[in-house]
Protein backbone atom coordinates (compact mmCIF):
# COMPACT_ATOMS: atom_id res chain seq x y z
CA UNK A 1 0.00 0.00 0.00
CA UNK A 2 1.26 3.41 -0.91
CA UNK A 3 0.96 6.40 1.33
CA UNK A 4 1.60 10.05 0.92
CA UNK A 5 5.18 10.97 0.44
CA UNK A 6 6.11 13.89 2.59
CA UNK A 7 7.48 17.08 1.13
CA UNK A 8 10.77 18.72 1.91
CA UNK A 9 9.55 20.00 5.26
CA UNK A 10 8.22 16.63 6.32
CA UNK A 11 4.68 18.04 6.33
CA UNK A 12 3.57 18.86 2.81
CA UNK A 13 2.91 15.93 0.46
CA UNK A 14 4.43 15.42 -2.94
CA UNK A 15 2.81 14.08 -6.05
CA UNK A 16 4.56 10.75 -5.50
CA UNK A 17 1.68 8.86 -3.89
CA UNK A 18 -2.12 8.75 -3.78
CA UNK A 19 -2.49 10.73 -0.55
CA UNK A 20 -2.05 14.45 -0.89
CA UNK A 21 -1.59 14.60 -4.66
CA UNK A 22 -2.23 17.82 -6.49
CA UNK A 23 -5.22 17.79 -8.87
CA UNK A 24 -3.07 18.08 -11.98
CA UNK A 25 -0.90 15.11 -11.03
CA UNK A 26 -3.76 12.80 -10.11
CA UNK A 27 -3.64 9.63 -12.25
CA UNK A 28 -6.77 8.24 -13.89
CA UNK A 29 -8.89 6.33 -11.41
CA UNK A 30 -8.57 2.59 -11.97
CA UNK A 31 -11.56 0.33 -11.42
CA UNK A 32 -11.83 -3.17 -9.94
CA UNK A 33 -12.94 -5.85 -12.39
CA UNK A 34 -15.63 -8.39 -11.45
CA UNK A 35 -13.15 -10.98 -10.12
CA UNK A 36 -11.32 -8.31 -8.15
CA UNK A 37 -14.55 -7.07 -6.58
CA UNK A 38 -15.40 -10.59 -5.44
CA UNK A 39 -11.96 -11.07 -3.85
CA UNK A 40 -12.25 -7.67 -2.17
CA UNK A 41 -15.72 -8.54 -0.86
CA UNK A 42 -14.44 -11.77 0.70
CA UNK A 43 -11.48 -10.03 2.35
CA UNK A 44 -13.57 -7.15 3.67
CA UNK A 45 -16.20 -9.58 5.01
CA UNK A 46 -13.54 -11.70 6.72
CA UNK A 47 -11.93 -8.62 8.23
CA UNK A 48 -15.24 -7.21 9.48
CA UNK A 49 -16.27 -10.53 11.07
CA UNK A 50 -13.03 -11.07 12.98
CA UNK A 51 -12.41 -7.42 13.91
CA UNK A 52 -15.98 -6.86 15.12
CA UNK A 53 -15.63 -9.66 17.64
CA UNK A 54 -13.52 -7.85 20.21
CA UNK A 55 -15.33 -4.52 20.18
CA UNK A 56 -18.80 -6.09 20.36
CA UNK A 57 -17.71 -8.07 23.42
CA UNK A 58 -16.95 -4.92 25.43
CA UNK A 59 -20.62 -4.22 26.07
CA UNK A 60 -21.13 -7.78 27.31
CA UNK A 61 -18.36 -7.79 29.94
CA UNK A 62 -20.56 -6.86 32.94
CA UNK A 63 -23.21 -9.42 31.94
CA UNK A 64 -20.81 -12.34 31.42
CA UNK A 65 -18.96 -11.44 34.63
CA UNK A 66 -22.17 -11.94 36.59
CA UNK A 67 -23.22 -15.05 34.69
CA UNK A 68 -19.85 -16.83 35.01
CA UNK A 69 -18.84 -15.33 38.39
CA UNK A 70 -15.63 -14.19 36.72
CA UNK A 71 -12.83 -12.55 38.68
CA UNK A 72 -10.90 -9.49 37.39
CA UNK A 73 -8.04 -11.71 36.16
CA UNK A 74 -10.53 -13.82 34.18
CA UNK A 75 -11.99 -10.73 32.50
CA UNK A 76 -8.53 -9.47 31.58
CA UNK A 77 -7.64 -12.76 29.92
CA UNK A 78 -11.01 -12.99 28.15
CA UNK A 79 -10.48 -9.61 26.52
CA UNK A 80 -6.69 -9.43 26.17
CA UNK A 81 -6.11 -13.09 25.24
CA UNK A 82 -7.88 -12.60 21.93
CA UNK A 83 -5.53 -9.78 20.89
CA UNK A 84 -2.49 -11.72 22.10
CA UNK A 85 -3.28 -14.85 20.07
CA UNK A 86 -4.38 -12.73 17.09
CA UNK A 87 -1.05 -10.88 16.99
CA UNK A 88 1.13 -13.95 17.44
CA UNK A 89 -0.65 -15.83 14.62
CA UNK A 90 -0.18 -13.12 11.99
CA UNK A 91 3.43 -13.63 10.95
CA UNK A 92 3.56 -17.47 10.86
CA UNK A 93 0.16 -17.44 9.16
CA UNK A 94 1.46 -15.08 6.50
CA UNK A 95 4.61 -17.13 5.96
CA UNK A 96 2.62 -20.36 5.57
CA UNK A 97 0.34 -18.61 3.09
CA UNK A 98 3.36 -17.41 1.11
CA UNK A 99 4.64 -20.96 0.74
CA UNK A 100 1.53 -23.16 0.65
CA UNK A 101 -1.03 -20.79 -0.86
CA UNK A 102 -3.48 -18.54 0.97
CA UNK A 103 -6.95 -19.75 0.07
CA UNK A 104 -7.28 -22.78 2.34
CA UNK A 105 -5.47 -21.14 5.26
CA UNK A 106 -8.07 -18.37 5.00
CA UNK A 107 -10.90 -20.90 4.98
CA UNK A 108 -9.36 -22.95 7.82
CA UNK A 109 -8.74 -19.91 10.02
CA UNK A 110 -12.25 -18.53 9.54
CA UNK A 111 -13.83 -21.95 10.08
CA UNK A 112 -11.87 -22.29 13.35
CA UNK A 113 -12.90 -18.80 14.41
CA UNK A 114 -16.56 -19.53 13.64
CA UNK A 115 -16.61 -22.94 15.34
CA UNK A 116 -14.97 -21.66 18.50
CA UNK A 117 -17.49 -18.80 18.60
CA UNK A 118 -20.07 -21.50 19.36
CA UNK A 119 -17.89 -22.75 22.22
CA UNK A 120 -17.62 -19.21 23.60
CA UNK A 121 -21.38 -18.74 23.39
CA UNK A 122 -22.07 -21.91 25.39
CA UNK A 123 -19.28 -21.59 27.98
CA UNK A 124 -20.29 -22.11 31.62
CA UNK A 125 -16.85 -21.56 33.14
CA UNK A 126 -14.40 -18.63 32.81
CA UNK A 127 -11.53 -21.00 32.01
CA UNK A 128 -13.41 -22.48 29.05
CA UNK A 129 -14.17 -19.01 27.72
CA UNK A 130 -10.53 -17.92 28.08
CA UNK A 131 -9.36 -20.98 26.11
CA UNK A 132 -12.00 -20.35 23.46
CA UNK A 133 -10.96 -16.71 23.14
CA UNK A 134 -7.33 -17.71 22.61
CA UNK A 135 -8.37 -20.09 19.83
CA UNK A 136 -10.65 -17.46 18.31
CA UNK A 137 -7.75 -15.02 18.27
CA UNK A 138 -5.46 -17.56 16.60
CA UNK A 139 -8.09 -18.21 13.92
CA UNK A 140 -8.61 -14.49 13.38
CA UNK A 141 -4.87 -13.91 13.05
CA UNK A 142 -4.58 -16.70 10.48
CA UNK A 143 -7.47 -15.19 8.48
CA UNK A 144 -6.18 -11.62 8.55
CA UNK A 145 -2.65 -12.60 7.53
CA UNK A 146 -4.09 -14.26 4.41
CA UNK A 147 -6.24 -11.21 3.63
CA UNK A 148 -3.26 -8.86 3.62
CA UNK A 149 -1.27 -11.24 1.41
CA UNK A 150 -4.21 -11.87 -0.93
CA UNK A 151 -4.83 -8.17 -1.51
CA UNK A 152 -1.13 -7.68 -2.25
CA UNK A 153 -1.11 -10.69 -4.61
CA UNK A 154 -4.27 -9.79 -6.55
CA UNK A 155 -3.95 -6.01 -6.90
CA UNK A 156 -1.17 -3.68 -8.00
CA UNK A 157 -0.53 0.04 -7.86
CA UNK A 158 -3.51 2.28 -7.21
CA UNK A 159 -5.91 -0.65 -6.88
CA UNK A 160 -3.73 -2.24 -4.19
CA UNK A 161 -3.67 1.05 -2.26
CA UNK A 162 -7.46 1.36 -2.51
CA UNK A 163 -8.03 -2.27 -1.49
CA UNK A 164 -5.77 -2.04 1.56
CA UNK A 165 -7.36 1.30 2.42
CA UNK A 166 -10.82 -0.28 2.34
CA UNK A 167 -9.56 -3.08 4.58
CA UNK A 168 -8.21 -0.52 7.06
CA UNK A 169 -11.47 1.48 7.05
CA UNK A 170 -13.45 -1.74 7.55
CA UNK A 171 -11.39 -2.46 10.67
CA UNK A 172 -12.08 1.02 12.03
CA UNK A 173 -15.82 0.68 11.40
CA UNK A 174 -15.95 -2.76 13.00
CA UNK A 175 -14.19 -1.35 16.06
CA UNK A 176 -16.65 1.55 16.28
CA UNK A 177 -19.86 -0.37 15.55
CA UNK A 178 -19.19 -3.16 18.06
CA UNK A 179 -20.47 -1.44 21.24
CA UNK A 180 -23.76 -0.20 19.68
CA UNK A 181 -24.46 -3.61 18.17
CA UNK A 182 -23.65 -5.39 21.43
CA UNK A 183 -25.86 -3.00 23.37
CA UNK A 184 -28.83 -3.59 21.08
CA UNK A 185 -28.44 -7.36 21.34
CA UNK A 186 -28.30 -7.23 25.14
CA UNK A 187 -31.29 -4.89 25.27
CA UNK A 188 -33.35 -7.21 23.09
CA UNK A 189 -32.37 -10.54 24.66
CA UNK A 190 -31.51 -9.61 28.26
CA UNK A 191 -28.12 -9.97 29.95
CA UNK A 192 -28.06 -13.76 30.50
CA UNK A 193 -28.83 -14.69 26.90
CA UNK A 194 -27.55 -11.47 25.35
CA UNK A 195 -23.85 -11.90 26.09
CA UNK A 196 -23.99 -15.36 24.54
CA UNK A 197 -25.69 -14.00 21.43
CA UNK A 198 -22.88 -11.49 20.95
CA UNK A 199 -20.59 -14.45 20.26
CA UNK A 200 -23.17 -16.08 18.01
CA UNK A 201 -23.25 -12.95 15.83
CA UNK A 202 -20.00 -14.20 14.34
CA UNK A 203 -21.48 -17.48 13.16
CA UNK A 204 -23.74 -16.45 10.22
CA UNK A 205 -21.13 -13.96 9.00
CA UNK A 206 -18.41 -16.59 9.33
CA UNK A 207 -20.35 -19.35 7.55
CA UNK A 208 -21.29 -17.06 4.66
CA UNK A 209 -17.72 -15.77 4.28
CA UNK A 210 -16.25 -19.29 4.35
CA UNK A 211 -18.58 -20.24 1.48
CA UNK A 212 -17.66 -17.12 -0.50
CA UNK A 213 -13.94 -17.66 0.13
CA UNK A 214 -14.05 -21.29 -1.02
CA UNK A 215 -15.68 -20.14 -4.25
CA UNK A 216 -14.03 -16.83 -5.11
CA UNK A 217 -10.52 -16.63 -3.64
CA UNK A 218 -7.72 -17.37 -6.13
CA UNK A 219 -6.49 -20.92 -6.34
CA UNK A 220 -3.44 -21.66 -4.21
CA UNK A 221 -0.08 -21.21 -5.93
CA UNK A 222 2.44 -22.75 -3.55
CA UNK A 223 6.02 -21.51 -3.75
CA UNK A 224 8.84 -23.96 -4.34
CA UNK A 225 10.46 -23.35 -0.94
CA UNK A 226 10.04 -24.23 2.70
CA UNK A 227 8.23 -22.08 5.22
CA UNK A 228 10.66 -20.00 7.28
CA UNK A 229 8.64 -19.41 10.48
CA UNK A 230 11.30 -18.21 12.94
CA UNK A 231 9.69 -20.08 15.82
CA UNK A 232 12.34 -18.86 18.27
CA UNK A 233 11.49 -15.26 17.44
CA UNK A 234 7.78 -15.99 17.82
CA UNK A 235 8.33 -17.61 21.24
CA UNK A 236 10.44 -14.66 22.38
CA UNK A 237 7.77 -12.15 21.31
CA UNK A 238 5.10 -14.18 23.12
CA UNK A 239 7.20 -14.40 26.27
CA UNK A 240 7.95 -10.66 26.15
CA UNK A 241 4.23 -9.86 25.83
CA UNK A 242 3.40 -12.10 28.78
CA UNK A 243 6.12 -10.46 30.86
CA UNK A 244 4.44 -7.12 30.18
CA UNK A 245 0.88 -8.39 30.77
CA UNK A 246 1.18 -10.63 33.82
CA UNK A 247 2.01 -7.94 36.40
CA UNK A 248 -1.33 -6.31 35.61
CA UNK A 249 -3.29 -9.56 35.64
CA UNK A 250 -1.83 -10.77 38.94
CA UNK A 251 -0.27 -7.69 40.60
CA UNK A 252 2.91 -8.66 42.48
CA UNK A 253 4.76 -6.80 45.21
CA UNK A 254 7.54 -4.36 44.37
CA UNK A 255 10.10 -7.18 44.13
CA UNK A 256 7.78 -8.92 41.67
CA UNK A 257 7.57 -5.77 39.54
CA UNK A 258 11.37 -5.58 39.49
CA UNK A 259 11.52 -9.21 38.43
CA UNK A 260 9.03 -8.78 35.60
CA UNK A 261 10.82 -5.61 34.43
CA UNK A 262 14.19 -7.38 34.39
CA UNK A 263 12.65 -10.33 32.52
CA UNK A 264 11.10 -8.03 29.91
CA UNK A 265 14.40 -6.19 29.32
CA UNK A 266 16.28 -9.48 29.06
CA UNK A 267 13.76 -10.89 26.59
CA UNK A 268 13.85 -7.69 24.52
CA UNK A 269 17.63 -7.81 24.26
CA UNK A 270 17.60 -11.52 23.44
CA UNK A 271 14.97 -10.95 20.74
CA UNK A 272 17.00 -8.16 19.11
CA UNK A 273 20.18 -10.29 19.07
CA UNK A 274 18.32 -13.32 17.75
CA UNK A 275 16.69 -11.37 14.91
CA UNK A 276 20.07 -9.99 13.77
CA UNK A 277 21.66 -13.42 13.99
CA UNK A 278 18.79 -15.14 12.16
CA UNK A 279 18.88 -12.56 9.36
CA UNK A 280 22.66 -12.90 9.13
CA UNK A 281 22.24 -16.63 8.50
CA UNK A 282 20.00 -15.92 5.52
CA UNK A 283 16.71 -16.59 7.30
CA UNK A 284 13.56 -14.48 7.38
CA UNK A 285 13.32 -13.20 10.96
CA UNK A 286 9.98 -12.48 12.59
CA UNK A 287 10.84 -8.75 12.80
CA UNK A 288 13.26 -7.90 10.01
CA UNK A 289 16.14 -5.74 11.34
CA UNK A 290 15.70 -3.36 8.39
CA UNK A 291 12.32 -2.32 9.79
CA UNK A 292 13.88 -1.05 13.00
CA UNK A 293 16.49 0.91 11.00
CA UNK A 294 13.78 2.87 9.13
CA UNK A 295 12.90 5.72 11.50
CA UNK A 296 9.60 6.68 9.75
CA UNK A 297 8.44 3.06 9.79
CA UNK A 298 9.48 2.41 13.40
CA UNK A 299 8.00 5.68 14.72
CA UNK A 300 4.83 5.29 12.66
CA UNK A 301 4.42 1.79 14.04
CA UNK A 302 4.91 3.11 17.58
CA UNK A 303 2.17 5.67 16.86
CA UNK A 304 -0.16 2.92 15.67
CA UNK A 305 0.59 0.74 18.70
CA UNK A 306 -0.11 3.51 21.19
CA UNK A 307 -3.25 4.62 19.36
CA UNK A 308 -4.73 1.14 18.96
CA UNK A 309 -3.91 0.01 22.49
CA UNK A 310 -5.18 3.16 24.19
CA UNK A 311 -8.35 3.31 22.06
CA UNK A 312 -9.29 -0.30 22.70
CA UNK A 313 -8.60 -0.01 26.43
CA UNK A 314 -10.49 3.30 26.68
CA UNK A 315 -13.52 1.80 24.94
CA UNK A 316 -13.58 -1.20 27.30
CA UNK A 317 -13.19 0.89 30.46
CA UNK A 318 -15.86 3.37 29.31
CA UNK A 319 -18.33 0.56 28.75
CA UNK A 320 -17.72 -0.89 32.22
CA UNK A 321 -18.00 2.57 33.82
CA UNK A 322 -21.28 3.35 32.08
CA UNK A 323 -22.89 0.10 33.21
CA UNK A 324 -21.24 -0.49 36.62
CA UNK A 325 -20.64 3.10 37.67
CA UNK A 326 -23.62 4.97 36.23
CA UNK A 327 -26.06 2.05 36.16
CA UNK A 328 -26.92 2.47 32.48
CA UNK A 329 -28.44 -0.43 30.61
CA UNK A 330 -26.36 -2.05 27.84
CA UNK A 331 -28.47 -0.17 25.30
CA UNK A 332 -27.89 3.11 27.15
CA UNK A 333 -24.15 2.46 27.17
CA UNK A 334 -24.32 1.64 23.45
CA UNK A 335 -26.07 4.93 22.71
CA UNK A 336 -23.29 6.84 24.46
CA UNK A 337 -20.76 5.06 22.23
CA UNK A 338 -22.82 5.49 19.04
CA UNK A 339 -21.50 8.99 18.17
CA UNK A 340 -18.00 7.51 18.04
CA UNK A 341 -19.09 5.01 15.39
CA UNK A 342 -20.85 7.66 13.30
CA UNK A 343 -17.97 10.12 13.54
CA UNK A 344 -15.37 7.46 12.77
CA UNK A 345 -17.20 6.32 9.64
CA UNK A 346 -17.64 9.88 8.39
CA UNK A 347 -14.07 10.92 9.19
CA UNK A 348 -12.63 7.78 7.56
CA UNK A 349 -14.50 8.59 4.36
CA UNK A 350 -13.32 12.22 4.35
CA UNK A 351 -9.78 11.66 5.64
CA UNK A 352 -8.23 11.86 2.18
CA UNK A 353 -9.57 15.40 1.75
CA UNK A 354 -8.04 16.45 5.07
CA UNK A 355 -4.74 14.85 4.08
CA UNK A 356 -4.72 16.84 0.86
CA UNK A 357 -4.89 20.02 2.94
CA UNK A 358 -2.72 19.19 5.94
CA UNK A 359 -0.55 16.31 4.72
CA UNK A 360 1.22 14.15 7.30
CA UNK A 361 0.09 16.50 10.10
CA UNK A 362 -3.37 14.91 9.85
CA UNK A 363 -2.09 11.96 11.88
CA UNK A 364 -0.76 14.19 14.66
CA UNK A 365 -3.96 16.26 14.70
CA UNK A 366 -6.01 13.07 15.02
CA UNK A 367 -3.88 11.77 17.88
CA UNK A 368 -4.13 15.07 19.75
CA UNK A 369 -7.92 14.92 19.42
CA UNK A 370 -7.96 11.32 20.67
CA UNK A 371 -5.79 12.15 23.71
CA UNK A 372 -7.96 15.15 24.58
CA UNK A 373 -11.13 13.06 24.30
CA UNK A 374 -9.72 10.43 26.70
CA UNK A 375 -8.55 13.01 29.22
CA UNK A 376 -11.80 14.97 28.93
CA UNK A 377 -13.86 11.84 29.51
CA UNK A 378 -12.05 11.12 32.75
CA UNK A 379 -12.38 14.69 33.99
CA UNK A 380 -16.10 15.07 33.27
CA UNK A 381 -16.77 11.61 34.73
CA UNK A 382 -15.12 12.73 37.95
CA UNK A 383 -16.73 16.17 38.27
CA UNK A 384 -19.94 16.40 36.19
CA UNK A 385 -23.40 15.70 37.68
CA UNK A 386 -24.79 12.26 36.89
CA UNK A 387 -27.81 13.73 35.06
CA UNK A 388 -25.70 15.29 32.29
CA UNK A 389 -22.70 12.96 32.35
CA UNK A 390 -23.90 10.53 29.62
CA UNK A 391 -24.50 13.48 27.27
CA UNK A 392 -21.05 14.93 27.93
CA UNK A 393 -19.40 11.55 27.41
CA UNK A 394 -21.32 11.08 24.15
CA UNK A 395 -20.01 14.42 22.86
CA UNK A 396 -16.47 13.42 23.76
CA UNK A 397 -17.02 10.10 21.97
CA UNK A 398 -17.86 12.16 18.89
CA UNK A 399 -14.44 13.80 19.12
CA UNK A 400 -12.77 10.45 19.78
CA UNK A 401 -14.36 8.74 16.78
CA UNK A 402 -13.58 11.62 14.42
CA UNK A 403 -9.96 11.69 15.58
CA UNK A 404 -9.40 7.96 15.08
CA UNK A 405 -11.18 8.05 11.72
CA UNK A 406 -8.87 10.79 10.49
CA UNK A 407 -5.61 9.20 11.51
CA UNK A 408 -6.14 5.41 11.45
CA UNK A 409 -5.82 4.46 7.78
CA UNK A 410 -3.72 7.58 7.10
CA UNK A 411 -1.04 6.43 9.53
CA UNK A 412 -1.14 2.91 8.12
CA UNK A 413 -0.51 4.33 4.66
CA UNK A 414 2.41 6.42 5.94
CA UNK A 415 3.98 3.47 7.76
CA UNK A 416 3.79 1.08 4.81
CA UNK A 417 5.02 3.78 2.42
CA UNK A 418 8.25 4.00 4.41
CA UNK A 419 8.84 0.26 4.84
CA UNK A 420 12.31 -0.74 3.55
CA UNK A 421 12.22 -2.56 0.23
CA UNK A 422 13.87 -5.70 1.64
CA UNK A 423 11.10 -6.04 4.26
CA UNK A 424 8.12 -4.66 2.32
CA UNK A 425 6.42 -8.05 2.13
CA UNK A 426 6.10 -8.43 5.91
CA UNK A 427 5.72 -4.78 6.89
CA UNK A 428 1.91 -4.85 6.96
CA UNK A 429 1.78 -8.01 9.05
CA UNK A 430 4.36 -6.62 11.48
CA UNK A 431 2.28 -3.46 11.84
CA UNK A 432 -0.83 -5.49 12.67
CA UNK A 433 1.05 -7.81 15.01
CA UNK A 434 2.52 -4.97 17.04
CA UNK A 435 -0.88 -3.27 17.28
CA UNK A 436 -2.50 -6.44 18.59
CA UNK A 437 0.25 -7.05 21.12
CA UNK A 438 -0.03 -3.43 22.26
CA UNK A 439 -3.78 -3.96 22.63
CA UNK A 440 -3.25 -7.08 24.75
CA UNK A 441 -0.94 -5.23 27.12
CA UNK A 442 -3.05 -2.03 27.24
CA UNK A 443 -6.34 -3.84 27.80
CA UNK A 444 -4.93 -6.03 30.58
CA UNK A 445 -3.27 -3.02 32.22
CA UNK A 446 -6.14 -0.51 32.01
CA UNK A 447 -8.91 -2.96 32.86
CA UNK A 448 -6.78 -4.04 35.82
CA UNK A 449 -6.45 -0.43 36.98
CA UNK A 450 -10.22 0.06 36.82
CA UNK A 451 -11.39 -3.29 38.17
CA UNK A 452 -9.03 -3.37 41.13
CA UNK A 453 -9.72 0.23 42.06
CA UNK A 454 -13.45 -0.47 42.24
CA UNK A 455 -13.04 -3.90 43.89
CA UNK A 456 -10.88 -2.32 46.56
CA UNK A 457 -13.65 0.03 47.63
CA UNK A 458 -12.70 2.99 45.44
CA UNK A 459 -15.43 4.89 43.64
CA UNK A 460 -16.20 4.19 40.00
CA UNK A 461 -15.65 7.82 39.08
CA UNK A 462 -12.17 7.95 40.59
CA UNK A 463 -11.28 4.60 39.02
CA UNK A 464 -12.45 5.75 35.60
CA UNK A 465 -10.51 9.01 35.95
CA UNK A 466 -7.33 7.09 36.77
CA UNK A 467 -7.78 4.74 33.81
CA UNK A 468 -8.60 7.64 31.46
CA UNK A 469 -5.52 9.60 32.51
CA UNK A 470 -3.32 6.58 31.77
CA UNK A 471 -5.03 6.13 28.37
CA UNK A 472 -4.50 9.82 27.58
CA UNK A 473 -0.83 9.54 28.59
CA UNK A 474 -0.36 6.60 26.19
CA UNK A 475 -2.11 8.59 23.45
CA UNK A 476 0.21 11.50 24.29
CA UNK A 477 3.18 9.23 23.59
CA UNK A 478 1.58 8.51 20.22
CA UNK A 479 1.44 12.26 19.54
CA UNK A 480 5.18 12.55 20.19
CA UNK A 481 5.94 9.50 18.06
CA UNK A 482 3.82 10.96 15.25
CA UNK A 483 5.69 14.29 15.36
CA UNK A 484 9.07 12.55 15.20
CA UNK A 485 7.81 10.20 12.46
CA UNK A 486 6.83 13.21 10.35
CA UNK A 487 10.26 14.77 10.80
CA UNK A 488 12.00 11.50 9.97
CA UNK A 489 9.83 11.13 6.88
CA UNK A 490 10.74 14.67 5.85
CA UNK A 491 14.45 13.91 6.14
CA UNK A 492 14.01 10.76 4.10
CA UNK A 493 12.06 12.69 1.45
CA UNK A 494 14.78 15.34 1.18
CA UNK A 495 17.36 12.61 0.68
CA UNK A 496 15.29 11.12 -2.16
CA UNK A 497 14.15 14.42 -3.66
CA UNK A 498 16.98 14.65 -6.25
CA UNK A 499 15.92 11.23 -7.56
CA UNK A 500 12.27 12.29 -7.70
CA UNK A 501 13.18 15.52 -9.53
CA UNK A 502 15.24 13.60 -12.05
CA UNK A 503 12.11 11.55 -12.84
CA UNK A 504 10.04 14.64 -13.42
CA UNK A 505 8.17 14.74 -10.07
CA UNK A 506 7.71 18.14 -8.47
CA UNK A 507 7.10 18.44 -4.73
CA UNK A 508 3.89 20.12 -3.71
CA UNK A 509 4.90 22.70 -1.12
Amino acid sequence: MSAAATGPTGEGPTVDGPIGEGPAAKPPRERFDAAGRRVLLVCVAGGFTTLLDQSVLNTSIPALREALHAQPAHLQWIVAGYSLAFGLALIPGGRLGDVKGRKWFFVTGLALFTLVSLVSATATDPGVLIAARLLQGAGAGLVNSQMIGTLQDVFDGQLRARALGMYAVTGSLAFALGPPIGGMVLAAAGPELGWRLTFLLNVPFGVATVALAARHLPRPRPAARHADLDLVGLLLVGALTLALMLPFVQPPGWTGWLGFTAAALLLLGTLARWQRRYAGRGGHPLIHPALTRSAPYALGTATAMAQFGSSLAASLVLTMFLQDGLGLSPLGAALVALPSALAMGTASALAWRVVQRFGRRTITIGMIGSALAMLGSGLVAHWAPAAVLPWLLAMLQLLSGASVGLMGSTNQAFVLRHAPAEAAGVSGAILQMTQRIAAAVAVSALSGVYLRATAGGGGHRSAYLAASVVCAAVAGLAVLASVFAGRAGGREQREHEPVAMSRGRTPVR
